[in-house]
């Protein structure tokens, strides 16, 4: 038996999808390094005859390898023939071209992400903010360009509002980035939408990213309070403003069937309440499916010869 896939499986190369029995050594391809996806250089490759295959039949696609081949498992690594009822490994084939930004964090990223979690919206593929002000809509802008790297512009657009019955003028920015848009999904606990969106911590890796996450997220849902040196954020996501709350030093009662408000004070710095943390920036790039069946290949269809490529010990990816 072999370790490999077989010789007709796509295999995913940095240049694009082959068959294994087409990789060469010195090839780059695609593994899996943890939840990272990196390139690998192949060192050789072994043709091996056999006489078995599986078909091994998982949620999004059907594969077909030697029993022998190595599949990581949250338990640890499990031969092809013994990964029936269990989950695997993989990530998605198409997403492996994309652009992978630098995300850089600072200020800008925090303000950002607290602009986007008020007021985006995070598309499967794209991440925009529509608004009326337009200083907002550039701050925005240039946030997301310097953390990111990837050009923002604004745009005039109408809005319908609901109260006055007709479309008012605002500004959008809109970027396309399904790298993007993955990260701030995962930065918000996957589900980006406002009522169900977490605090992303992401942001307390220095004081200065949850400063900038304050003055984006206050400047979509908030407004500076009179008379008093602070402002005030209003949202029905109770859940999300109690996580700010021990942060920033301050007491938050949440209202039931209304907006709960919170206070922030422009002293909140000065309680020392703020404890820095360490989170990635980057999106993990892996996800785990089922494993329904595995079962062999019918005698009547010739076994292809299962190829080795041998790169490193990480996870090669699924097509």
């Amino acid at each position: 038996m072999g370790y490999g896939p077989t010789s007709k499986m796509l295999v995913n190369l940095v240049d694009g999808c082959v068959r294994a029995k087409n990789v060469t050594p010195g090839s780059t391809m695609w593994t899996l390094d943890g939840d990272r996806t990196v390139r690998t250089t192949v060192v050789d490759v072994t043709a091996v005859k056999a006489r078995t295959a599986v078909d091994v039949v998982t949620d999004h696609m059907t594969f077909t390898a030697s029993p022998d081949l190595l599949l990581l498992t949250p338990e640890g690594w499990v031969h092809a023939a013994d990964a029936a009822g269990r989950t695997v490994a993989w990530t998605h084939a198409r997403k492996l071209c994309r652009e992978r930004l630098m995300i850089k964090p600072g200020y800008e990223f925090g303000y950002f992400v607290g602009a986007t979690c008020a007021d985006g919206t995070v598309g499967k593929n794209y991440v925009s903010l529509v608004v009326n002000e337009e200083h907002f809509a550039a701050r925005y802008a240039k946030a997301l360009t310097v953390c990111t790297g990837l050009p923002a512009r604004l745009e005039a657009v109408s809005r319908p509002s609901g109260y006055l019955k007709r479309d008012l003028p605002g500004f959008r920015v809109r970027v396309v980035s399904s790298y993007l848009s993955d990260a701030l999904r995962h930065y918000v606990g996957g589900d980006a939408h406002h009522m169900r969106q977490r605090f992303p911590r992401v942001v307390l890796g220095d004081i200065d990213a949850f400063q900038g996450f304050l003055d984006g997220y206050i400047e979509g849902d908030g407004h500076r309070i009179k008379h008093w040196n602070g402002r005030v954020v209003a949202s029905s996501n109770t859940a999300f403003l109690s996580e700010i709350a021990p942060i920033i030093g301050a007491q938050f009662t949440p209202r039931h069937g209304d907006a709960s408000r919170l206070c922030v004070s422009d002293r909140w710095a000065d309680r020392n309440t703020f404890t820095p943390e360490e989170h990635p920036l980057d999106p993990p790039e892996s996800s785990w499916i089922n494993v329904h069946e595995v079962r062999p290949r019918p005698p009547s269809v010739p076994s292809p010869s299962p190829s080795t490529a041998t790169a490193s010990p990480r996870t090669p990816l699924s097509p």
